[in-house]
Order: structure tokens, then C-alpha cells, then sequence
């Protein structure tokens, strides 16, 4: 049970109210409450754990308060119509683990684009369901991150670096795994001051190396036939949605 100090009417001519709110899934185990306070009920008509007995929770409160405002219970009802469904009435399900199986696959995901970040690791390459490409820092640690966190998608990256540029054509690494490519680009512009932040003195964050590496980038991407998304001005959870359906992913 949590309280709140008591707010001021604005009203001249009535006494101030306090305001109780209530927050239990226990039967009756809500404070007294005198006939000028204000009831908000943060429970729904049923106990959130199931139970019936929950039920006097918003009718206790009732009884003893002028005004009560149900925070759940007023559109759990509606809800329930519209979607044809009944509420299972269970608290904290949001956050609870109710299929492990797709839990450790999250999980097991998630290892796999830390391993795969930033071309540490391409022995296993090829098992990766989605293999980000692009100049360094345009999104694509992040954006790999999320799609194992939200879409349990294994996703590895790549840096593309002037030696690859010189070679001519795709790494072999990633001519090995082409139908598993996707790359990402960015303005110059921007990926200079973002190189900036984290590199500010040499070549690296300079305006100019940051124009030739997106330059040769877009022409390998082109010359490959690679599909590839601006990154600029797009979240990474645009990013991911984008990428999700531009392969197929779901």
C-alpha cells in the first residue's frame, strides 16, 4: 500500500482531500479511508493474481470513499469485448519467462552477435541469419543487438576497411555467404562526427576519409547487387523492421 500526500482542492469552498492509492492483491487489505478522501483503485475487479477473493479490494475502497477511480478495471471489460479474449487477470506477464524455449533461443542469440560483432569472430559465419555489412560506425553493432534481443535473429556484422576496398570486389568470407547480406550506409557527414566522438585526432574521423570510404562502399554495394539502407536519419528499431521484412525474416 503506498500513499500519497494529500492534495490541495482548488475548489475555495471544500476542505482539501487526500488522495490513497492502492496498489495490493490482497483481500482486504486496503487502509481505512474516511468519507472525504479520494479512492484509487489500481486493481482491477478481480484480483490480478487470479483469485476471487481480490474481488472486495475495489469494493472496500468503494465504501469508504467519495470518488473512485478504477485505473485497470475500467477497460479491462472493453477490452476484453473487442478482442473477443478474456483477461487472465495475472500480474507482471509482461515481464515474466512463459516460454522458455524462445527465452534461451533470445538468449542464445544474443551471444552469437556478441561473438559475431564487428568481424571478431567469421569462422561461423555462415550460420548467422542475417550478416550486416558497411563502413565502420553506421549502425550496424546496435542494430545486430537489437535484432537478437527483439527477433531472436543470430545477426553478425562486418567492417568494410580500405584494404577491403583495394581488393576489389567482396571478402571472401562474404562471397561465401552472399544471399545472408545487408548493408548499411550512412552520409558522410554524420559518420564524421559520429567518428569524431569516439576518434578525434588522425585520419579516421576526417570528412574526406569518411567521403571516400562511403563512396566505394555504395559502388561495392551496387557492383554486388547487395541491397542497403541509409541509416542517417532511421532508428535502429526502424532499421531492424526494415531489414526483418526486406529478407523475409519473419
Amino acid at each position: 500500500t503506498k500513499r500519497c500526500r494529500p492534495a490541495p482542492d482548488t475548489t475555495p469552498s471544500r476542505t482539501p482531500h487526500s488522495a490513497t492509492i492502492v496498489v495490493s492483491n490482497t483481500p482486504g487489505s486496503s487502509p481505512p479511508m474516511n468519507r472525504s478522501s479520494i479512492g484509487i483503485c489500481a486493481t482491477t475487479p478481480y484480483n490480478m493474481s487470479g483469485s476471487e477473493g481480490g474481488k472486495s479490494n475495489p469494493y472496500f475502497i468503494g465504501s469508504a470513499s467519495d470518488h473512485v477511480f478504477d485505473l485497470f478495471g475500467t477497460f479491462i471489460e472493453p477490452l476484453e469485448d473487442a478482442l473477443g479474449q478474456e483477461s487472465s487477470h495475472t500480474a507482471g506477464r509482461m515481464h515474466g519467462i512463459r516460454d522458455i524455449t524462445s527465452y534461451e533461443r533470445r538468449l542464445h542469440a544474443l551471444n552469437f552477435a556478441l561473438a559475431h560483432d564487428d568481424g571478431i569472430s567469421v569462422r561461423d559465419l555462415n550460420l548467422s541469419d542475417i550478416v550486416l555489412v558497411g563502413v565502420s560506425r553506421c549502425g550496424k553493432t546496435p542494430t545486430c543487438l537489437y535484432l537478437a534481443m527483439h527477433y531472436s535473429l543470430k545477426a553478425s556484422n562486418y567492417p568494410l576497411t580500405d584494404d577491403d576496398f583495394e581488393k576489389g570486389g567482396l571478402p571472401a568470407v562474404l562471397a561465401a555467404c552472399r544471399n545472408k547480406l545487408y548493408a548499411l550506409t550512412i552520409v558522410p557527414e554524420q559518420l564524421s562526427r559520429i567518428r569524431h566522438e569516439r576518434r578525434p585526432h588522425g585520419i579516421y574521423s576526417t570528412i574526406g576519409q569518411c567521403r571516400a570510404e562511403v563512396s566505394k562502399a555504395e559502388a561495392l554495394f551496387k557492383a554486388e547487387n547487395i541491397q542497403f539502407l541509409d541509416t542517417t536519419t532511421v532508428s535502429i528499431e526502424e532499421i531492424a523492421a526494415t531489414i526483418v521484412r526486406d529478407k523475409g525474416l519473419r
